[in-house]
This record gives structure tokens, C-alpha cells and sequence, in this order.
């Protein structure tokens, strides 16, 4: 990995950091951004192959507190591999790159192939987290918070039966439900959905294939037109015989949005869709076959914020584009998880008009419109998670965050937006003492 993904090469920690415009005051708190980072000398041939490195910008009282990046430490940078020589499965050895958790008062790093590692809140590691030791198998870097209830749903997928297992946690970290899925083979199940009474399953038509896995590089996954795509909707805290599957249109989808129940009982699901094209360019790029040789991304087309409707009265599906910009990374506001939601924002993955900037985009589902913040020419914002205000009125009353790193610059910053304004305008920048580079997701903090 080279560019805007290159890796840094040491841990570093900096303090009172220079401010760009205001912070607001009332951003108390750790804003912390996971992405892959391999060690020094190591080649994992895949971005998301990388060994995990956490980096974290403490906010207090309008100012930048301090700023460190550390490795999250797991057996894996000792040589430990998932499957042992003796063919048993080791779900502590994973690289923990992908995501942060923030439950039961833990920090927790995340990766789907293992089991998450906690980390302290100076970002120094912990060990593995397993509810207990309840959990036996890996958990996807995207579980779901139920914003009422504070329980959290998730899963777990592997290359070997069972391929998908079901988990449901309370908010105080007792593991009370977890069922295997029937689905038709080993599909790479990166993310899911849920809504205020269902869990969406996405069995689409990226697998696993042993050959790739002998090469003992990368990801060992590819697209297969052999696999039927399909859509699963099951009552939250069901069992296999409750799936209820849609057939849907050939794609891959890496990270949903939000889904909800609509008035009339149809299950409607944002999310970002790849067809086979682009699905291809994307897994080559992140694999180094498609960077340019400058650093930047190249411009080529990506996935695109896509609707699915589906009908659990007659088994009907309706399904389209939201809008045709490339993007990804969407978020909405964390209070309408599995609620209808208005708004939903991500960033554009390719260069726009002729300035060669991004986006951060905000979409508004209900009525078509689309605002965007082009970045200048050489910055490429990150996922911009969602922070809500306080007391705050409306659904867009809060703020965006997220890591920029220079594409051809030894550079970056912390951006914070105003998501209630029309133009996404930042209102504070942070310099970051080091160029970090292009992540995964983030997550916000609160408190001391």
C-alpha cells in the first residue's frame, strides 16, 4: 500500500494542538478513527488485511487536547494466523482494523474475521473482548445499537460452517442470544441492517475461495456470478426458520445506511450498491492493482446510495438508485438507527469536475436533494460520523467529523462540519502532527 493508503511507521503522540476556526465547546470528549496500518516491512497485498492502528484526537473546552496513533497489538503481529497449524479455528487472531464500539463502557476495536480487542482510553491495548467468554466466534465490525434499548445485534460470518451466526448482547455486555443462518455459501458478509422489529441479512455474491486463501495474501474473496443474490428479513431475536428471502439484483453491498419499517409495513433499506464493474475496480484499487502512480485515486465509477423495498405481505421488491454520485461510508443520525430517517450522509470516492477535491454529501431521502462540501484539490475526507448536538431539535441538529489526509502532502487534519448547514461549511480544523492514513470508521466518545 503507497499513496493516500501508505502506512506510518512508529506510534507518536502530540499535545495542544493548533485550531482552525472554533470547536464547539460542548465537544467534550475522544474522537477516535480505526484503519489498516501494517508493520514496518509487511506487505498484507490487501487494505483490509492490515494490522489495526487506532488514532485519537482528545477534545475539551474548544480545544485539541492532544493526538496519538497506536497499534492495536493481537497475536497476529507475532505471525499468529485465524486457522491453526492443527486446523482448529484461533478467533483472537485478527488484525482489529475496521471499526470502534463503544458499549458497556468499553472501547472496543473491530474486525469481522475475530473477536474485537478493548482498548484503554490512551489508546493502549487491552486484550480480547468475548462477552464473558460467551462469544466463540468472530463478530462483524458493524453491529447494530438499538437506540431505545441500548442492546446491541451483530453476527459473525466465516469461510466454514457455520457461515453466519446471529448475536443479540444486552447494553451491559450479557451475550442472551445467538443462532446460525442457512445461507447458501461463504459470503462475505461485511455489514447488515436492522430496523425497530427486524434484522436485514445481505447474502450477496462476493465468497470465499480456498485458492486465493493458499496464497496466504490478502483477502481470499472474489465475486461469483454463480451465487444468487439474495435479501433476508427475520424478527429481531428469531431464529433460521423465521428468514424470510428476496431475491434481488446482482451487487455487493459493503456498508448500509439505515433501514426501517415504512406505514405500510414494507421493510425500506439505504445502503451503498456495487455492481460487478465496480465492485471489481474498487476490490483491485484497495488490493494496489489501480492506484496511480501520483498517489491519487484514480476517477473511476463507484457504488451509489440504493434503495430496496421490500413487501412482506406479497414477497414483492422494488429496487433503484438514490442518487447516481459515487460515494460511500454512509451514516445517519445514531437516534434513528432502524427508524425512518430523512438524512443520510457520505463521502464521494472520486474526484469531482477539475479541481480534483471530495466530498462530504449530505442526502436528503425524502425529497431527492443532495448538498454537498468539496474538499480542496489533494484532500480526501474520510467517513464523517455523526455527532448530535446538545438539546439538540432536529434530525440534522449536530456535527460531522472526520480525518482528512493529503493525497500527495505529508498531512492531515481533523475536520469538524455543521450538519444542519446547507453548505456542510467547516467550523473547525485541527492540524494532525502527522499524515494519517485513508481509514475505515470512526467513532465519537463523550465525556472525560
Amino acid at each position: 500500500m503507497s499513496g493516500f493508503l501508505g502506512p506510518v511507521p512508529d506510534e507518536i503522540e502530540r499535545f495542544e494542538l493548533t485550531v482552525e476556526g472554533a470547536l464547539p465547546p460542548e465537544l467534550s470528549g475522544l474522537y477516535l478513527r480505526n484503519g489498516s496500518n501494517p508493520m514496518p516491512g509487511q506487505d498484507p497485498g490487501h487494505n483490509f488485511t492490515g494490522q489495526g492502528m487506532v488514532h485519537g484526537i482528545r477534545l475539551e473546552g474548544g480545544r485539541a487536547i492532544w493526538y496519538r496513533n497506536r497499534w492495536v497489538k493481537t497475536p497476529t503481529m507475532q505471525g499468529a494466523r485465524a486457522v491453526r497449524p492443527d486446523g482448529t479455528r484461533d478467533v483472537t487472531a485478527g488484525v482489529a482494523n475496521t471499526s470502534i464500539l463503544h458499549y458497556d463502557g468499553r472501547i472496543l476495536a473491530l474486525v469481522e474475521n475475530a473477536l474485537p480487542y478493548e482498548l484503554t482510553r490512551e489508546l493502549d491495548t487491552v486484550g480480547p473482548y468475548d462477552f464473558g467468554g460467551a462469544l466463540k466466534s468472530p463478530m462483524t465490525a458493524h453491529p447494530k445499537t438499538d437506540p431505545a434499548t441500548g442492546e446491541i445485534h451483530f453476527f459473525g460470518y466465516d469461510f466454514r460452517p457455520p457461515f453466519l451466526v446471529y448475536h443479540v448482547a444486552t447494553r451491559d455486555g450479557v451475550l442472551k442470544h445467538s443462532v446460525p443462518l442457512a445461507v447458501t455459501g461463504p459470503t462475505m458478509m461485511h455489514d447488515f441492517a436492522m430496523t425497530a422489529r427486524h434484522v436485514i441479512w445481505l447474502d450477496m455474491p462476493v465468497v470465499f475461495d480456498m485458492q486465493l486463501a493458499m496464497g496466504r495474501r490478502g483477502m481470499p474473496y472474489r465475486w461469483s456470478d454463480d451465487y444468487p443474490p439474495r435479501i433476508g428479513v427475520m424478527p429481531r431475536g428469531g431464529s433460521n426458520a423465521d428468514v424470510r428471502w428476496f431475491a434481488v439484483k446482482p451487487g455487493y453491498v459493503f456498508h448500509v445506511g439505515n433501514a426501517h419499517e415504512d406505514a405500510q409495513g414494507r421493510i425500506v433499506l439505504d445502503g451503498v450498491y456495487y455492481d460487478r464493474a465496480s465492485f471489481d475496480r474498487l476490490w483491485n484499487r484497495l488490493g494496489g492493482a489501480s492506484v496511480a502512480a501520483t498517489g491519487e485515486p484514480q476517477a473511476t465509477k463507484g457504488g451509489v446510495l440504493y434503495q430496496w423495498t421490500l413487501d412482506l405481505a406479497n414477497g414483492a421488491v422494488s429496487e433503484g438508485p438514490i442518487d447516481d454520485l459515487s460515494v460511500e461510508f454512509p451514516v445517519v443520525n445514531g437516534e434513528r438507527v432502524g427508524r425512518d430517517h430523512r438524512y443520510v450522509y457520505a463521502v464521494n470516492n472520486s474526484f469531482i469536475e477539475d479541481r480534483g477535491g471530495m466530498n462530504v454529501v449530505k442526502f436528503d431521502v425524502k425529497t431527492g436533494e443532495r448538498r454537498a462540501h468539496a474538499f480542496e484539490r489533494g484532500w480526501i475526507p474520510g467517513e464523517a460520523i455523526f455527532v448530535a448536538a446538545k438539546n439538540a431539535t432536529s434530525e440534522d441538529d449536530g456535527w460531522l467529523m472526520s480525518i482528512a489526509t493529503h493525497a500527495l502532502e505529508d498531512r492531515a487534519q481533523f475536520v469538524v462540519q455543521d450538519a444542519s448547514d446547507p453548505a456542510l461549511k467547516p467550523v473547525a480544523t485541527v492540524t494532525l502532527p502527522r499524515r494519517v492514513p485513508a481509514g475505515f470508521h470512526g467513532a465519537w466518545i463523550a465525556g472525560d
